[in-house]
């Protein structure tokens, strides 16, 4: 199965990616995560309001196989959450780079939030074994 990943996004090494639109950085995990995971039956996010600074914990998902950790790629103030996840985890399957984000932060510093994140054909090398 060929797993998607979206140029626009930049991704961390532990799974998570990051949309930026402005000051505005839309946090979600991949697509490789969660087939990693399985059926994912619990998903634990911040607040409304929370700073939170890259590397954080923000947050706890689970599936039938193992609970993980969600760290943040960016710094700022969770100003939206995906509430629908939290009620119906396992959506964040169907279509995790659109329906399925996690949270959205405004950011702290803009122009520098995405140095310590990957490109997609980094992430890919990471992911994909050598042919």
């Amino acid at each position: 199965m060929t797993l998607e990943y979206p140029e626009d996004l930049r991704y961390l090494d532990s799974h998570e990616y990051v949309r930026l639109d402005g000051e505005i950085a839309t946090i979600g995990i991949t697509a490789f995560a969660i087939e990693e995971l399985g059926d994912i039956v619990f998903l634990e996010l911040p607040e409304l309001g929370d700073a939170i600074e890259v590397e954080d914990n923000i947050g706890t998902i689970e599936s039938v196989k193992a609970v993980s950790e969600i760290y943040a790629p960016v710094a700022g103030t969770v100003i939206d959450r995906n509430d629908m996840l939290i009620e119906s985890p396992e959506a964040i399957a169907d279509d995790p780079y659109g329906e399925g984000w996690l949270i959205k932060v405004r950011l702290d510093n803009p122009d520098d939030e995405l140095e310590n994140t990957l490109s997609v054909q980094e992430y890919r090398s990471l992911i994909e074994p050598e042919e």
